[in-house]
Order: C-alpha cells, then sequence, then structure tokens
C-alpha cells in the first residue's frame, strides 16, 4: 500500500487549539496510509513534540517567514532534504497563500489551505499596508490552493470571501475531539488540592492562549466583579503566550492574586473541566470554532462566551448563553453567577452523549479529513459520514 506523504504548516506545536486538533488526528489517523509531518516556525521545543517524534513523524524547523527571500531558501532547502510530500496542508491562515506559491514551485500537486479563525472584524479595520498584504495572500491561496478547509461558515468567508459557496474547493470540516478522555465519573475536589482552592469555592475557568484575541484583560474586569460579588470565587486561566507577564501585573496590582490562579499549559485539561471548574468563560474578541468550547460542552459544563463565537459550536444549547462584547464587566459577572445558581436542565452524562452524536466527534473528523486526502481530485466535496 502506498503510503501519503503530508506536511502540515504551523507556528509550533504548543497545546493551542489547533494544535491540540492536529494531535487527535495524528492519534487517531491510518498511520499505514498516511505519514504526517510538521513543519514548524521555530527552534524551540514545544508541547507536544515528544509526542509527534515517537509516532515516528518529523518536526521540522522552517525559520523567518517575516523574512519572505530567507523563508523561500528554507522552504526549498528543507523539502529537497525531507520530500517529497504528496500534501501540503497549511494551517497559518493569510499566510498559507505565501505558503502553498512556494508549495507549487516544488512541485507538491496536492495544496490545502486551512481556515481556523473568524479575522473578518479585524481585517476590516486594517491598515493600508495590512490591507495590501490580505489582498496579495489571499490572491495566492486562490490561486495556488487545490482545495481550502474551514472550521466554521465565518471562518471560510474570512479566508476565502463571502461567496466561498460558490466555489467548490472550499468546503467546511468540523473539529473533532477525542471523547473517550470525559468518559469518566468525577472525584470531587481531589485536583482542586494542587491548587489550594477551598472545596466550597466557586471555580470559573478558561483555557486559552494569552494574546489579544482572548481578550483577557476584560476577562480581569469580569473576574473583579464576580469575586466582588462571591468572596469565594476562583478564576482557574489554563494556557500560556506572550501576553501572561501584561495580564499577572494586572491581576496583582488588583491585589486578585490568591484568586485568580495561572495555571500554564497543561495535559489535563479534560479532567480540571470536569472535576474543578463550575462555570467556562469565553470574552474571545473573535473565533473561528473554538476547541475548548466543545470540550466545556462534553464536560458538562455552563459556557458563558461572547457573542463573535459561530453558533456552529452551540451543541448542547441548554449549557450555552452568549454575551455580547458590548455589555459591562458586571453584567457578564451577574450572568455567570446566576448560570452557577441555577441547576442545569441535563447531566454530565447527557451532555457528554450529545456531543458523540455530533459531527465533533474525532472519528467522523478523521474519516472525512482522511477522504480528502485520498481524492484523486482534491476539489471534489468531502464525503459526510
Amino acid at each position: 500500500m502506498t503510503v501519503k506523504r503530508i506536511l502540515h504548516v504551523v507556528g509550533c506545536m504548543d497545546r493551542g487549539g489547533i494544535e491540540t486538533w492536529l494531535m487527535h488526528v495524528l492519534r487517531n489517523c491510518d498511520r499505514q496510509r498516511f505519514q504526517m509531518d510538521f513543519l514548524v516556525e521555530t527552534t524551540k521545543k514545544s508541547a507536544y513534540d515528544d509526542e509527534i517524534l515517537a509516532y515516528g513523524s518529523k518536526i521540522i524547523p522552517c525559520l523567518h517567514p517575516s523574512k519572505p527571500l530567507q523563508y523561500t531558501y528554507n522552504f526549498k532547502r528543507l523539502y529537497r532534504e525531507h520530500g517529497p510530500y504528496d500534501i501540503i496542508h497549511s494551517h497559518i491562515h493569510n499566510y498559507s497563500g505565501y505558503v502553498l506559491r512556494l508549495a507549487k514551485q516544488v512541485g507538491i500537486p496536492i495544496r490545502i489551505a486551512h481556515s481556523h479563525n473568524d479575522t473578518s472584524a479585524i481585517d476590516a479595520k486594517a491598515r493600508l499596508s495590512r490591507r495590501l498584504y490580505l489582498g496579495l495572500t489571499n490572491h495566492w491561496i486562490k490561486q495556488y490552493a487545490t482545495a481550502g478547509l474551514a472550521c466554521s461558515s465565518a471562518a471560510a468567508a474570512a479566508l476565502y470571501g463571502s461567496k466561498w459557496k460558490e466555489d467548490c474547493r472550499w468546503q467546511l470540516l468540523y473539529y473533532g475531539i477525542d471523547l473517550s478522555v470525559f468518559d469518566f465519573e468525577n472525584e470531587p475536589n481531589v485536583r482542586r488540592s494542587q491548587f489550594n482552592i477551598p472545596t466550597d469555592a466557586l471555580v470559573i475557568g478558561h483555557v486559552g492562549r494569552f494574546d489579544p484575541q482572548k481578550n483577557h484583560d476584560f476577562l480581569i474586569d469580569i473576574a473583579a466583579e464576580v469575586i466582588k460579588r462571591e468572596p469565594k470565587a476562583y478564576f482557574l486561566l489554563i494556557g500560556d503566550g506572550p501576553l501572561r507577564s501584561n495580564v499577572e501585573k494586572k491581576v496583582q496590582q488588583l491585589g486578585l492574586s490568591q484568586q485568580i490562579i495561572f495555571a500554564g499549559l497543561r495535559s489535563d485539561v479534560p479532567q480540571l473541566m470536569k472535576t474543578v471548574i463550575d462555570v467556562f468563560l469565553l470574552p474571545s474578541l473573535h473565533e473561528g470554532l473554538p476547541l475548548v468550547l466543545l470540550e466545556a460542552q462534553s464536560a458538562g459544563l455552563p459556557c458563558i462566551f461572547s457573542d463573535t463565537v459561530t453558533e456552529e459550536a452551540n451543541i448542547v444549547k441548554t449549557l450555552m448563553q452568549r454575551v455580547s462584547l458590548s455589555q459591562s464587566a458586571d453584567k457578564w459577572a451577574e450572568i455567570i453567577l446566576t448560570a452557577n445558581h441555577t441547576k442545569p436542565k441535563i447531566t454530565p452524562k447527557e451532555s457528554l452523549a450529545l456531543v458523540k452524536q455530533s459531527t465533533f466527534n474525532i472519528y467522523i473528523s478523521v474519516q472525512e479529513l482522511q477522504h480528502l486526502y485520498t481524492l484523486s481530485s482534491p476539489s471534489q466535496k468531502v464525503a459526510k459520514v
């Protein structure tokens, strides 16, 4: 049997939403049919590197994406060393246009762009130089991509244009998550002691990279209002990123360091959702289709999230509450506390069952992706299973 060689292009393989989904794919794909390697933009070790290597996949650093000539040289040199590849699958949004252009030059026959985010609101406010960059890279995507995927309709429109449905190359592929990790009985309070959280405390959780998109500054404003109303409340912030130190300083200035906990990158997010967190909070400025929101529903958590999140993320509707970012932090706090005091209309077991029946099951996602990889004409629509 011929093995298809696939090169995934990402920034790095830390525990972000895109990277976590890719790891779900790597763990569950047929590795006798598909060899997946990862082209990254860093030489620093990332959270998933050891596991990737253990599966026999390569991690290939291709540096200096902000310097096109140097990046071009590095890309072509690395391709000579590690190629050939049958498929390149790029996850770096607009810059995918440049990568797919290079992929065409080196002879990769199937070239896939993948939109994981709805950046339309930010792109609309971009400066002239940024708009010129977006125009060029989007043109290259349309010229050089043999197929394009998106995690939601909004993410598709952001990268492929509002008329994306008219081009048969562009199609939706919903994220899938490994739901087996949520299928265990709760062990109340066992993990809370790791964070010195009292057993009777209200814990609001957030999972996300510390960058502008995740809106941590507003999240801390919300936390301050919640703690003002409910002194026994704690916030567990899972993740890392360039803005973490700024957020930590704000927390210190507010005198909330004891109750706002920075947990860093964690490999046990499902367990923390089921045994530590009471309410999940996601006030993002924009999203494609957030994997963590799917995970929170799988854990049976009430979810309070911004109205920028696509409707396609609403699986267990009784758990979901959208709130406008125009609302005050005080109003968000009120909604969080009300959600905590309201008895859920569904059990965690029932919530997990609904997610298992949805298109967000990892086995469905992997089957659809493998089908795309095996198509003789990559612009054919992915078969729904």
